[in-house]
């Protein structure tokens, strides 16, 4: 019986771990995705205004601590490819999230599995 005991009680703390792991890439990946959900936001708006500019206006792109003479074309196409790009990794991030979330709930389920049948066990072995 004791040795039952323990074999479930190493089970449960190795799902327990397993499901904090997953806690935790749950939480970095809201992080992440909430930095990309900003970039994008500051994109967007960048993007909009290249498109209010006139076909000869000067744009500059900050690069260290210079500011060097861009294309308008160059600079609206490079905006458009980090807008895609960030939209791609905003989905990559959605799915991950939801695969995680999926793992989540299963190692929750198995948790909640085990710690009922040591509760099943710890009274059997008191009346004994």
């Amino acid at each position: 019986m004791a040795a039952a005991k323990k074999e479930l009680q190493l089970q449960l703390e190795t799902q327990v771990n397993a499901l904090q792991k997953i806690q935790k890439d749950i939480a970095k990946n809201h992080q992440v995705r909430r930095q990309y959900t900003i970039q994008h936001g500051e994109n967007e708006m960048v993007q909009k205004e290249l498109e209010i500019l006139d076909d000869e206006a000067n744009v500059f792109k900050l690069i260290g601590p210079v500011l060097v003479k861009q294309d308008l074309v160059e600079a609206k196409a490079n905006v458009n490819k980090r807008i895609e790009y960030i939209t791609a990794e905003l989905k990559r991030l959605d799915a991950t999230l939801k695969v995680l979330e999926e793992s989540q709930a299963t190692k929750r389920e198995e948790v909640m599995r085990l710690q009922q049948r040591m509760q099943a066990v710890q009274p059997g072995k008191a009346r004994a």
